[in-house]
């Protein structure tokens, strides 16, 4: 029997990128709820686990694995029966390896940029600069997509770790589908999942909710 703890938040865009790569496994998480906003990622015991204090965190039967993009390979390369979601060949892998780059670097960046500003710092509104920094990362994504999926013909997990922020981004800082229809096509096959709903749908409607309801009661606070 595989036992796998999942340390989580349905908010966070990592922990649910995370989700869809084990739905896509067909492997069962054990979730335990680290509540950021409450400090739970503060405490000694998360600390020992993880002392960057970050989510997600994997504990496979005593392997400890922490960020998101790491977590999704290690689940991979240990329990896929083949290697269509993270390639073993050079380009292959080296394509997905760039687009998760792109997601940390870039889009979830832009993201925490806006989080942090609304959540941790109460502020009642999200900067111009900030928008424009989200909207320049929509074009970029826009223009990397040459196929149906992000680093290629083929779902991979790029696409899960791509999707978990654009889905949450969308919520509150609007894409034109007219001017950005290759990624509203590629929103929309990663809709097709059985999963998606559950794993990432939710979650970032969800996160674009209470950013919104934040933004409200800071401007009354």
């Amino acid at each position: 029997l595989i036992f796998i703890l999942f340390y989580t938040l349905h908010l966070s865009p990592p922990c649910r990128a995370v989700e869809l790569t084990a739905k896509a496994l067909g492997l069962q998480l054990e979730r335990k709820i680290v509540d950021l906003l409450g400090g739970d990622h503060l405490k000694p015991e998360f600390l020992k686990l993880n002392p960057q204090h970050t989510i997600p965190v994997l504990d496979d039967n005593g392997t400890i694995v922490s960020e998101s993009h790491a977590i999704m390979i290690y689940l991979v390369r240990k329990y896929a029966k083949d290697n269509i979601l993270y390639p073993t060949d050079l380009i292959g892998q080296a394509r997905v390896n760039a687009l998760l780059h792109f997601e940390s670097g870039v889009l979830f960046a832009r993201l925490r940029f806006i989080t942090e500003h609304v959540f941790f710092k109460h502020q009642p509104d999200i900067p111009e600069d900030r928008i424009e920094y989200v909207q320049t990362a929509y074009r970029l994504l826009e223009d990397t997509l040459a196929d149906n999926f992000v680093a290629g013909p083929t779902m991979t997990i790029a696409d899960f770790s791509c999707v978990s922020t654009v889905a949450s981004l969308m919520g509150f800082v609007p894409m034109e589908k007219s001017t950005h229809p290759k990624i509203y096509a590629w929103i929309e096959r990663m809709q097709q999942l059985p999963y998606y709903e559950e794993a990432n749908g939710a979650g970032a409607a969800d996160l674009a909710k209470r950013i919104l309801l934040a933004m409200k009661a800071n401007r009354k606070a």
